[in-house]
């Protein structure tokens, strides 16, 4: 689950079938009782419908919690982290960040760190089109070490520069789940 939506979907698909739950949070739900084959086969089903899957490969899981932190960390956390990312991710997964990311890489081809930029330049991206913060205080809120590494790492990825991308004035954002 990648967003508020998607728990709101899942919330309701479990109603639909009776099924209480203590937590619903990103990509993880918290049951109050077990549930029955049937019941199994019937939440897939809604789960389908709304786009969503239920995932049982604890790899694919562990994949999905990380990709679910960080973009919970990046879009929708007030402040971001004060230690590493690295630090962040083994302290809030319980596991070593090797281990993560040897992980990560072998399964979506990518690396945690690129999966991060992605989403902190796409955050950058929803910032200017709000134009509400300046780029310094855009640059201060997602832990770059300036505006200089900002602007270099927007453009790397974007192929504009910051204020290019501001003034294009167009919708360029991409769904999260695109990322």
């Amino acid at each position: 689950m990648v967003s508020n939506r998607c728990k709101m979907a899942v919330e309701a698909e479990l109603n639909k079938i009776g099924l209480h739950h203590f937590v619903i949070e990103l990509g993880k739900v918290e049951m109050q009782e077990e549930i029955t084959p049937e019941q199994l086969v019937r939440l897939k089903a809604g789960l389908s419908l709304s786009g969503l899957e239920l995932m049982s490969d604890q790899r694919a899981i562990l994949v999905e919690s990380i990709k679910n932190t960080i973009i919970q960390m990046i879009h929708y956390d007030s402040e971001q982290p004060k230690v590493k990312y690295s630090v962040f991710l083994s302290e809030t997964l319980k596991h070593n960040y090797t281990y993560l990311s040897n992980l990560f890489s072998s399964e979506t081809g990518n690396t945690i760190e690129h999966y991060i930029i992605i989403h902190k330049i796409e955050r950058v991206k929803e910032l200017l089109f709000y134009d509400e913060l300046s780029l310094t205080q855009i640059s201060y809120m997602l832990n770059y070490s300036s505006v200089a590494h900002l602007s270099n790492q927007f453009k790397k990825v974007t192929g504009l520069t910051p204020s290019s991308f501001k003034h294009l004035k167009t919708n360029n954002l991409n769904s999260l789940n695109d990322l």
